[in-house]
């Protein structure tokens, strides 16, 4: 696993291709993410998951990031930016056998590729950091307005977002 520093400089060089001024959250953001990969990316909400709040499932002609519709507007943009990290990242899960369920669960999809990301707990934990902190650093591009107009307004999410981007930058334990 990367030191925390690299890893930043990492997802701050992935971040900086992706042009995305003008977006105010994370579908936008996703729109501006597909133009940069000429490749469309569907938003899918689901409810009443068991598991994990959000997947990433590359199809043949498409991306289909699918989110938890049930909970706060602030974490589902979080949920749908951390799968699109997944995708920034090139990240790819464990091979798993095709099976009959993904077939009934995703039909518009090849059951091999619907398996080789079901398995959420098959990343890495550097994987799961890496994701983890690009979408904590695109999340606080668009709230702070480097990314597009900020959409919170809410003094406590604002404080929270305040305190982990203080925390990203000086490291685990250091943040007040």
């Amino acid at each position: 696993m990367a030191d925390l520093k690299t890893l930043r400089k990492r997802c701050e060089a992935r971040l900086a291709t992706i042009d995305f001024v003008g977006c105010v959250g994370a579908a936008s953001f996703c729109s501006a993410l597909a133009v940069h990969r000429e490749r469309p990316i569907i938003l899918r909400p689901v409810t009443g998951w068991v598991g994990p709040c959000g997947l990433w499932v590359g199809g043949p002609s498409a991306d289909l990031i699918f989110y938890e519709q049930e909970t706060s507007p602030l974490h589902r943009d979080h949920i749908i930016l951390h799968e699109a990290s997944h995708l920034i990242c090139g990240h790819s899960s464990a091979e798993i056998p095709p099976s009959a369920l993904s077939v009934t669960l995703f039909p518009d999809l090849r059951p091999d590729a619907v398996w080789q990301v079901l398995q959420r707990a098959t990343y890495a934990a550097g994987e799961e950091q890496e994701a983890e902190l690009l979408a904590s650093l695109i999340f606080e591009r668009l709230s702070a307005g480097r990314g597009g107009p900020s959409h919170v307004t809410d003094p406590k999410t604002a404080g929270l977002l305040g305190r982990l981007g203080t925390s990203l930058e000086e490291g685990p334990g250091t943040a007040a």
